[in-house]
């Protein structure tokens, strides 16, 4: 029988073998059903917030017109990992194809690069709306917000297009076997017949640029919106503008803390294991904890809730009302 992992080094490489997670049957069960109940709980949280936000009139405003676009996000992210995922952990060899590699290379990037737009802007409508309360209403329109987000989803799915052009035009002529659960650019660039180093400087450079841009432009505008909650001579204003800033910054902070150890320095530098773990905090954890952020922080969000839940239990189906 021939071994998958082989490949002849004339033929090129029609197939992946995703490692994953190597252990005993018995861890793999039990990791099987602990991701399985994280990403339905994932998908749950993040509904009950779209559906809070589409059925409460009083929640359609730019701040939560972007929270709902952000959850949506979310529940399409953790989708283009955790299913495959979850079924290889069942699975006595998990392979996958050259196109279907890549095309999940590239759907969870971009997915990745739309949130870091979306977090941009969600901290700049946090930044019009304390440093520039006058001005807000006319700047920040829901026509406006509405433009903002459609640019955010542009660019997020256009932005990672050179990337995945470059690392597919790499020859693969075997080993096959990605040791990672997902189509990672890093180990796919080890995988090439023939080093790539300007492959990798680029893609490097582009997180970096990307990563960084970003990064700065939400912690000048948090920063300038904790220097404007610091003047508010009263005590109840500073802890509303606080308790929405803490929930953004608090996304921020476990997002880019795990994406800036993956992805701001050439790949060879990272051991696989570091690899695992760190993507699977970004693209699992933190989309499961993001609901319940936003959630426990913002009284609007969980006042949608409790009515959302009240509606539901009486089987009612209406817009949300006082």
């Amino acid at each position: 029988m021939k071994d998958l992992g082989r490949n002849n080094h004339s033929d090129p490489v029609s197939v992946f073998i995703l490692l994953g997670f190597p252990c005993t049957w018995e861890i793999q069960v039990l990791l099987f059903s602990l991701f399985s109940v994280i990403y339905v709980l994932t998908l749950i949280g993040n509904l009950c917030i779209i559906c809070s936000v589409w059925w409460d009139h009083h929640l359609h405003t730019p701040m939560y017109i972007l929270l709902a676009n952000f959850s949506f996000l979310e529940i399409w992210y953790v989708t283009s990992t955790v299913p495959n995922m979850l079924a290889n952990f069942l699975s006595e060899i998990s392979t996958i194809s050259f196109s279907g590699c890549f095309l999940q290379f590239y759907f969870f990037f971009s997915m990745g690069t739309t949130e870091t737009f979306f977090l941009s802007a969600m901290a700049f409508d946090r930044y019009l709306a304390i440093c520039r309360p006058l001005h807000y209403p006319t700047v920040m329109t829901i026509p406006r917000c509405i433009r903002m987000a459609a640019c955010c989803w542009v660019c997020g799915f256009s932005c990672f297009l050179l990337p995945v052009y470059l690392i597919s035009q790499l020859p693969f002529c075997g080993p096959n076997i990605i040791d990672h659960f997902l189509c990672d650019p890093g180990p796919l660039m080890k995988l090439s017949c023939v080093p790539a180093p300007a492959t990798e400087i680029t893609c490097a450079v582009f997180n970096s640029v990307l990563i960084f841009s970003t990064f700065l432009f939400i912690t000048g505008s948090y920063a300038l919106v904790i220097i404007a909650v610091l003047k508010v001579p009263s005590a109840e204003g500073r802890q509303k503008a606080f308790s929405t800033c803490g929930s953004h910054l608090a996304v921020v902070s476990l997002f880019y803390g795990s994406i800036m150890v993956m992805y701001v320095s050439p790949t060879a530098g990272n051991p696989a294991g570091i690899q695992k773990i760190v993507t699977l905090f970004y693209s699992v954890l933190t989309p499961f904890f993001n609901p319940l952020i936003y959630s426990l922080r913002n009284k609007e969000i969980k006042k949608a809730l409790r009515k959302l839940l009240r509606i539901v239990g009486f089987g009612q189906r209406q817009p949300l009302k006082n």
